[in-house]
């Protein structure tokens, strides 16, 4: 059969997928920490008499996250002691990671911020530290799990796994916190991390059948030169000049979402709609809305495409925001808010599905944790800079014109896509000219390579 006769797959066939049934686990998993060293953690520290400005600050265990890609190449070429024999590189590191974040959430649990805040901001950097860890080598394994054309369904079972253990960490711990204590709330969400463990554990073991890549140097520089340097010196040295235009187009993507969220709750209060009218809208029905967004972005990239779904997330995700812009000068109008949450969020769960499924197909297998960190840290750090100028934008020109200006970053972003485009065909044919039968073993890093 040559390239061109290769069937589609169908629906029914990428929902029988086992795999996507351990993602949506693992997404639950990686999702499960974050509230938990932010907002849920923030509320106990104010109950206890914790000053805002020390709360602001303990926000800085968000660098975990952002810095992932310091020490991902350990992850992608160094076994876990005495583990990674037994169940394998991925896996060890999986349950390390899930180790590690049960007991600083038991940690926190113990400690009492009033008394000792230093022993609660300590475990919570804990908790962050392999929170981000897992993180990498949950994405690691997704990519060594599925073939491109099946990252779209396995990065929407992700984030449906995802943005349900944030509602488990957010409302749910609050509803135990507020019944219970905060000590239980917890010691719960630690023995839920339980979900993770049994998915890891269930998890296909991928080094069976595949040569495991360790560090080959024999003096200490040549080892870190060879697991810190040459993942990024492979990615460029594979895409040659159009790095830089890949590089863009990933810390582009998303800055539109990004900025524009950072002021779309004040917004909502300036235009008089109340904290039940958000939250009913914003936090509940548009987290759904936000799930079909990303599990239509995962069909359309099996169907239509990887390039083709990029640049309607693109579009559609920039474009969202220009309803925004409309809001804001209708004023209070709740069927026009709802319309607004519905575009935006199923668009922004569309676009992040493709974005999810392109930088995935930009990593090499023998990289794959180390790569794919990169970038994910790459698109959203320029979002986390700039947001922190949306108020100060506002302020100066209106939030009609704000909104309209982030929607007009889609412009050099749908640029970038048209620009590439024949560069995601020429991987697709690679991948297509490599690629093995759903059912098959997973292809060696040679065979990927």
């Amino acid at each position: 059969m040559t390239k061109t006769e290769r069937p589609r797959l169908s629906l029914a066939a990428l929902l029988s997928d086992g795999r996507l049934a351990i993602m949506l686990a693992l997404g639950f998993s990686a999702g499960l920490p974050f509230l938990l060293v932010f907002s849920t953690l923030s509320a106990w520290l104010r109950e206890a008499g914790i000053s805002r400005t020390d709360i602001g600050l303990l926000s800085y265990v968000a660098l975990a996250y952002s810095f992932k890609f310091v020490w991902a190449p350990v992850i992608d070429r160094l076994d876990v002691p005495v583990l990674s024999g037994l169940v394998g590189r991925r896996r060890a590191w999986m349950l390390t990671a899930q180790g590690g974040i049960a007991l600083g959430l038991v940690g926190i649990a113990l400690s009492d911020p009033g008394t000792s805040l230093g022993v609660t901001v300590v475990c919570a950097l804990v908790v962050a530290f392999f929170s981000a860890t897992q993180d990498v080598v949950i994405d690691g394994w997704r990519i060594d799990a599925a073939p491109t054309e099946r990252q779209g369904m396995m990065s929407a079972a992700y984030q449906l796994g995802y943005r349900l253990a944030l509602i488990c960490a957010g409302a749910g711990a609050l509803y135990i916190a507020d019944f219970v204590d905060w000590r239980s709330a917890y010691l719960a969400m630690a023995a839920v991390m339980a979900v993770g463990v049994g998915a890891s554990l269930l998890a296909p073991n991928l080094d069976i059948g595949r040569e495991r890549a360790a560090p080959r140097g024999t003096s200490l520089l040549a080892r870190a030169q060879e697991m810190v340097v040459e993942p990024f010196a492979d990615l460029a040295r594979r895409k040659g000049p159009l790095i830089v235009a890949i590089l863009a187009l990933v810390a582009l993507f998303r800055l539109p979402d990004f900025v524009a969220g950072v002021m779309a709750n004040p917004l909502y209060i300036d235009l008089s709609f109340s904290k039940s009218e958000i939250a009913s809208v914003s936090k509940l029905y548009g987290v759904w809305i936000g799930i079909l967004g990303a599990f239509a972005g995962g069909i359309a990239a099996t169907r239509l495409g990887l390039w083709t779904t990029l640049l309607i997330g693109a579009v559609s995700a920039a474009a969202s925001n220009l309803m925004f812009a409309w809001l804001a000068l209708e004023g209070h109008n709740l069927n026009l808010l709802m319309l607004s949450i519905s575009l935006d969020n199923f668009a922004g769960g569309f676009a992040g599905t493709a974005l999810i499924a392109y930088m995935s197909s930009l990593t090499s297998p023998a990289f794959a944790a180390t790569q794919y960190a990169l970038l994910s840290s790459l698109y959203a750090l320029p979002g986390k800079v700039v947001g922190g100028l949306s108020g100060y934008m506002v302020d100066s020109f209106g939030y009609p014109t704000f909104f309209i200006l982030t929607a007009a970053i889609g412009i050099p972003t749908t640029l970038l896509c048209i620009a590439l485009r024949g560069s995601m065909a020429e991987e697709k044919e690679d991948e297509e000219a490599t690629a093995v039968p759903a059912g098959a073993p997973a292809p060696t890093p040679a065979a990927r390579g």
